[in-house]
């Protein structure tokens, strides 16, 4: 038996055992796909998502959509192997991207969860703040409650969005004097005094020993004073900030008279900021697939995310770029006025 033959006999099996584990063992990717798009100017059941007490109210038509990405886990989270991942690699509108990425520092399910949950809750207030900015209006940030761990002191105790005035009878100025109120307490109740739905109310907290540091389980953001009630009723599930655009555009439509779109369909990414500023997100290619799919005219760009988005085919849907909330609102009345009006382009000039 000559030595080739040899060798050959013992890779045929060691090669056909690693093309096995290749197609079964789970591998450390994640998935993105085209997910739902929600019309923000819609309703969620029975209810508007766009939802105001205070002020009135403009149901004029048109669609603002807002746009999402389906990611699926692997590695400590879920199951992806080869097989799965060369198909999703091969389609245009998927993507295929190392579970690090997606998943920094190893960070949890659990974690992810409530990170997106404080992004949503931040997101919607700023949204507002800055529609009423738009509309004259102007509302300076606070501190306030942008999330209660369940099982922790704080639970059944503070609301998320109560907006913070006083710990333990000193005026709060900033995150971490609440930090090291927690801390000071030691097993003694720490007196919150907050605004909830324009009621001043006094709650007790006290901390508990977590990991050798005391924890009330909340987590501190952003809040405002709003002259009105202004709630958006999305779906929990749908976490993070990056709805923050959409949103604010949809809240100012639905609280000034006459359609910002004029009856058609726009669709949109990106998070605001207090100034209005547009940020970055993830995912904008498997975004405008997902707004093309569900009959969009026109799509709002991050000016960070233009060189992905030039990358996406996408007959019939127009890409505009958007620096801030209130460019997005007028290149948006400009295109309703005249669908062929020269608009901010991610074309490179």
């Amino acid at each position: 038996m000559t030595q080739r033959t040899v060798a050959a006999i013992v890779a045929v099996p060691l090669l056909l055992a690693l093309l096995t584990l290749a197609f079964v063992v789970p591998l450390p990717y994640a998935t993105y796909s085209p997910g739902l798009t929600v019309d923000v100017l819609g309703k969620d059941g029975d209810r508007e998502i766009i939802s105001v007490t205070g002020h009135p109210t403009y149901r004029d038509g048109g669609h603002l959509r807002m746009t999402t990405v389906y990611v699926s886990l692997a590695g400590p989270d879920g199951e992806k192997r080869l097989p799965e991942l060369i198909a999703t690699w091969l389609d245009d509108d998927d993507a295929v991207y190392p579970y690090d990425v997606v998943h920094p520092d190893g960070q949890t399910r659990e974690q992810d969860e409530r990170e997106g949950a404080v992004d949503m809750v931040t997101s919607q207030d700023t949204a507002t703040a800055v529609a009423l900015a738009e509309m004259g209006e102007k509302v300076e940030p606070e501190l306030g409650v942008s999330y209660v761990e369940k099982g922790m002191p704080a639970d059944g105790a503070l609301q998320v969005r109560d907006l913070l005035l006083a710990v333990d009878g000193q005026r709060i100025t900033d995150s971490a004097q609440v930090t090291s109120a927690v801390q000071a307490a030691g097993d003694e109740p720490v007196a919150f005094k907050v605004l909830r739905a324009g009621k001043r109310i006094t709650v007790r907290v006290t901390p508990k020993l977590v990991e050798g540091t005391r924890q009330i389980g909340i987590s501190l953001g952003p809040a405002y004073r709003f002259p009105f009630d202004v709630s958006v009723n999305i779906d929990p599930a749908i976490g993070g900030p990056s709805a923050g655009l959409m949103f604010s555009l949809a809240i100012y439509d639905t609280l000034t008279p006459g359609p910002l779109t004029d009856g058609h369909d726009v669709a949109g990414t990106g998070t605001i900021s207090a100034d209005g500023s547009v940020g970055p997100i993830g995912g904008i290619e498997q975004k405008i697939a997902g707004a093309r799919t569900d009959g969009a005219d026109l799509f709002l760009v991050p000016p960070d995310n233009c060189d992905e988005a030039l990358r996406v085919e996408r007959p019939g849907l127009r890409l505009v770029k958007a620096d801030t909330m209130h460019d997005a609102r007028e290149a948006i009345e400009a295109w309703a006025a005249d669908p062929d009006s020269d608009l901010p382009s991610c074309e490179a000039p």
